[in-house]
């Protein structure tokens, strides 16, 4: 649990002690006159009000689109406004928890108070088996495998303390860099040896397209405005050498230019104006103009740039040369050479922070951290960090840097660096092992940062691990194994409210299947635990209704280990009638967590019923999953089942002891 969540949970636990003490507040129409008042009229469905303990919520469900009423598969804003009660007046950095789910139904919505804070206590065990149809509050962890595919683990659940996978997602080519869109719906991953970038959509986890990128497509990076995608080619031939831009809208290469040979690392300026690309082998820097999409400038910067990064603060752009150890700085605006910073060989990574003020470049000859500031481009600190230092990324408040041949992630803390000043430098082990001893790593970073910016992943390859690190901790507090896969880099993506405006908590959602919902929300300080209702239409065109529907019919739904099996089940249209002969069905059966999956041949009975034998030589859970090529990929997502089967030693036990009784 992070520390985002950590307060959260707590400030529930002593919320949930209200339960039977007879709190009771209202939920209320919002005010006419309030400036979310006019939503109320149009559509009163969508907002609600509560006002208690000094802190006034709004709630809004807002469809997205030409859409007039909230609908079953359309996108949806969900929004609530925090304020004071008294004065009106925006409540910041309040990080509240919200979850969608269907309304309660029967005795449990008769106290509907006490329903809601059991059901938000329930959803915070974050238990398989119990969890809301939607978690507004949610975030994963991308990995990037050694193979041609990506895992998505959910940090905040585990089942039987195993494992935290969520779901694979199967690749055509080996992933080498990837990049997440600003709002965390897309990532982009470079696969050299198809010539292409995957798209991966994380509403669904799924890849929903390839790009053709050029030759051997590298580095991957997004500019500012998220309009377009630069994509490094490291091809052999200099004319195919240089960056590939992708429109991201359109999802097509717009152009090509060859900017020399070599690796290339990119950089953009703070209004995506102009685009800077490095080219190791031809010593260059190459100045694109992304808006009139022409090259505009080439400059010497050296005889080797291995990276190259942007400051806002000084307005420049810095180039490291591994093989001179000198860093050129170019003024981001005439697009000439300002000054030069004198180093040592061996510079590789460098990257800036957030303010723009400190850049770290890394030398791995020399297992050192070099701080420029870029108020007055001066080399401030060398610092000793982990043993050859190749990846670094920073949080709001330290730079984090990870070592190759050593398994310690150094941290310089932020706050402690300028001129004349001791740096505070300190550092924990990720793991046993040094990432050396991996091999075969990608270009794509084993270090990111969480969504509350003060903790971090960290990938170690060798034990296959991704480690939770929060600051102010001795240690990591959790690690995440990558079972079946070999893990290689990590992501997160987050999908829960951000403030969006000062006190304005916001999150958009693909809306469920028809019905009415409850929307829990949570506010640690005060301690509010409400239900917000909201009713979602049905969809005559929603994908769900056209698919054909299974209904599984398993008796018994547990088993005895090795004992002969079938599954049979019923496929239907979705207006109900029977769907008959489907020749390519078949029954993809595992026990989890294992990701071994088998395969079982279907045979038709008729009337719409099909049945499948399954060997069920283990004890556990196992998970069916119904599928046909010529029904697509959505068919076989949605029509899936589990099944118990009991140990045979247990089965005997029992029998033994029925005898005794006897």
């Amino acid at each position: 649990m992070n520390k985002k969540n950590r307060p959260l949970y707590l400030g529930l636990m002593a919320g949930l002690t209200l339960i039977g003490l007879g709190v009771s507040y209202e939920s209320l129409w919002c005010d006419p006159r309030s400036e979310l008042g006019a939503v109320a009229e149009s559509d009163p469905q969508a907002l609600h009000r509560l006002s208690r303990d000094g802190v006034t919520v709004e709630f809004e469900a807002r469809p997205l689109g030409s859409d007039e009423v909230l609908t079953e598969g359309a996108f949806a804003s969900v929004r609530f406004k925090v304020t004071d009660q008294n004065s009106g007046q925006p409540l910041s950095g309040v990080s509240p928890g919200a979850w969608l789910d269907p309304a309660l139904t029967g005795d449990a919505a008769k106290d509907r108070n006490k329903s809601c804070k059991a059901r938000v206590a329930l959803f915070l065990k974050s238990s398989i088996g119990a969890r809301p149809l939607l978690d507004l509050n949610s975030y994963f962890l991308l990995v990037l495998n050694k193979d041609a595919s990506l895992t998505v683990i959910d940090p905040s659940v585990s089942v039987g303390g195993v494992t935290s996978t969520l779901a694979r997602i199967e690749l055509p080519g080996v992933p080498m860099d990837w990049v997440a869109s600003n709002d965390d719906k897309q990532v982009f991953v470079s696969m050299p040896e198809r010539d292409e970038v995957a798209l991966i959509d994380t509403e669904t986890f799924q890849r929903v397209g390839n790009i053709a990128a050029g030759k051997q497509p590298l580095r991957v990076a997004l500019q500012p405005d998220q309009r377009l995608l630069w994509v490094g080619n490291n091809a052999s031939d200099p004319a195919h050498s240089g960056v590939t831009v992708i429109d991201v809208s359109s999802r097509k290469a717009m152009k090509f230019f060859a900017t020399g040979s070599g690796h290339h690392e990119i950089a953009f300026s703070a209004d995506s104006r102009y685009a800077f690309v490095s080219n190791r082998d031809s010593g260059t820097l190459s100045v694109i103009d992304a808006s009139e999409m022409r090259l505009v400038k080439t400059l010497k910067v050296g005889s080797h740039p291995l990276s190259v990064a942007y400051s806002a603060l000084s307005q420049a752009v810095y180039v490291a040369d591994g093989r001179d150890g000198s860093i050129s700085v170019i003024d981001a605006r005439n697009h000439e050479l300002r000054h030069r910073i004198e180093g040592k060989q061996g510079l590789g990574p460098m990257r800036f922070s957030s303010d723009g003020r400190f850049g770290i470049v890394l030398n791995t000859l020399e297992s050192q951290a070099l701080v420029i500031d870029a108020s007055t481009d001066r080399l401030i600190h060398s610092l000793p960090v982990a043993a050859e230092p190749y990846q670094l990324t920073f949080t709001k408040a330290y730079a984090y840097i990870r070592g190759l041949a050593s398994p310690k992630v150094t941290m310089v803390n932020l706050s402690s660096l300028g001129e004349g000043r001791q740096p505070i430098v300190q550092g924990f082990e990720a793991g046993a092992a040094a990432p050396r001893q991996a091999g075969d790593l990608p270009l794509a970073q084993g270090l990111t940062v969480a969504r509350d910016e003060n903790s971090v992943f960290v990938v170690n390859p060798v034990d296959n691990t991704t480690y939770f690190y929060a600051e102010g901790m001795n240690a990591p507090m959790s690690g995440y194994a990558n079972r079946g896969h070999n893990a290689r880099a990590a992501l997160v993506v987050d999908r829960s409210l951000r403030e969006v405006a000062p006190g304005v908590y916001s999150s958009t959602i693909k809306l469920p299947a028809a019905g009415t919902f409850d929307v829990a929300f949570l506010l640690n300080q005060p301690q509010i635990i409400h239900c917000f209702s909201t009713e979602v239409a049905a969809s005559s065109t929603a994908p769900h209704r056209l698919l054909p529907q299974v209904e599984f019919m398993l008796e018994p739904k547990v088993v005895v280990q090795g004992s002969p099996f079938t599954a049979r089940f019923r496929i239907v249209e979705g207006n109900g009638s029977p769907r008959n002969g489907i020749k390519d069905l078949s029954v993809r059966y595992f026990l989890a967590p294992s990701s071994r999956a088998r395969d079982s041949r279907v045979h038709e009975v008729g009337d719409g019923v099909y049945e499948a034998p399954l060997e069920l030589a283990e004890a556990g859970a196992w998970y069916l999953h119904v599928q046909a090529p010529s029904l697509g990929s959505a068919f076989a997502e949605k029509n899936y089942t589990s099944l118990r089967v009991l140990p045979a030693a247990a089965q005997q036990a029992s029998d033994s002891g029925s005898r005794s009784v006897r």
